[in-house]
């Protein structure tokens, strides 16, 4: 018999309650571990996901670990979803200092214990707590995997979908950079069949010729839409993460935009940011770099630079 697949979730708010419940919906996990610092929530959430087993593909085991962070060591995969999204209410900097504490609090004590699965981080500013996690435990950075501009790169397909009517499964495109306002839309790269948007908006200016600098600013923004009248983003961001779960779980080599270390991709080195990867079992096989026009590369550095700004604040660093 295969092994159990172990999924572990560290803070139950919003989004990690999600991310629950998408895992359960998908017959993703066997065994499902649920961390979070108030007792109560953590309780409450097993029971409800408990009482869902009856509607979902497969049975799952469900694990009150509470704040028992050494329990989730013989996990695959651990979901950090830990932070306080009222925080985030102007910009995803306002974790900084919170998550990045949430950080420190587990990240060693789930290593020490054994740990050798991987971390899949959503947690804001994602890509200074990725950054984080490796700096406290020099985890293997293959393994550490933020959601990133994964969720903006859905975001940035809706829109176009919406431009030009062309289904979003069908789009090749990406949102690179920090996972924030910084981000941009890799436009000079982005393809519909393989033939680049700029060859389409030439061919078909009514369908094609759209505004790419408002379609990026909607696909940067779009979360904020959604926090203005739910304060808080919950659906996209869990089954983003719980996408690159499937794909670590099912080995599938899936080429998503996910943040992970940079070593010399343009130039930029030493944090975590978001570009393509090639997503599996053992975490991130392969990051791709992509043509981009000089303005494109300009916003990237500078992307990067903003994250190395916030790094710059915390005191402990």
């Amino acid at each position: 018999m295969a092994s159990a697949r172990k999924v572990g979730i560290i803070g139950l708010g919003h989004v990690g309650a999600h991310v629950a419940n998408s895992l359960l919906l998908q017959g993703l996990a066997d065994e499902l571990y649920l961390c979070d610092v108030k007792a109560q929530k953590v309780l409450s959430e097993a029971q409800d996901l408990h009482d869902s087993l009856t509607f979902v593909p497969f049975n799952t085991k469900i694990v009150n670990v509470g704040d028992r962070y050494e329990e989730l060591a013989s996990c695959d995969i651990i979901v950090n979803a830990a932070g306080n999204v009222a925080m985030a209410a102007g910009n995803r900097d306002g974790e900084l200092f919170c998550t990045t504490d949430s950080a420190r609090s587990f990240a060693n004590r789930v290593v020490d214990a054994g740990f050798d699965g991987i971390w899949v981080s959503i947690a804001n500013p994602c890509d200074v707590v990725c950054t984080t996690i490796w700096h406290l435990t020099n985890y293997d950075p293959k393994k550490i995997i933020g959601s990133g501009c994964g969720l903006d790169s859905a975001r940035l397909h809706s829109e176009i979908s919406k431009k030009c009517g062309i289904s979003p499964k069908s789009i090749d495109a990406y949102m690179i950079g920090e996972h924030g306002f910084s981000q941009i839309a890799a436009w000079k790269a982005a393809t519909i069949a393989g033939k680049p948007l700029s060859e389409l908006a030439c061919e078909y200016p009514e369908q094609y010729g759209f505004d790419q600098a408002e379609v990026e600013e909607l696909a940067r923004k779009g979360g904020y839409v959604t926090y203005e009248g739910k304060g808080c983003t919950e659906y996209a961001v869990a089954n983003s993460a719980v996408r690159v779960c499937a794909a670590v779980l099912h080995n599938e080599h899936a080429v998503l935009s996910a943040s992970t270390l940079m070593c010399g991709q343009y130039g930029e080195e030493g944090i975590f940011t978001s570009l393509p990867c090639v997503i599996g079992a053992e975490g991130i096989e392969q990051v791709y770099t992509l043509d981009l026009s000089d303005a494109e590369l300009e916003g990237f550095h500078k992307s990067c630079q903003h994250i190395r700004d916030n790094i710059a604040q915390l005191a402990w660093w």
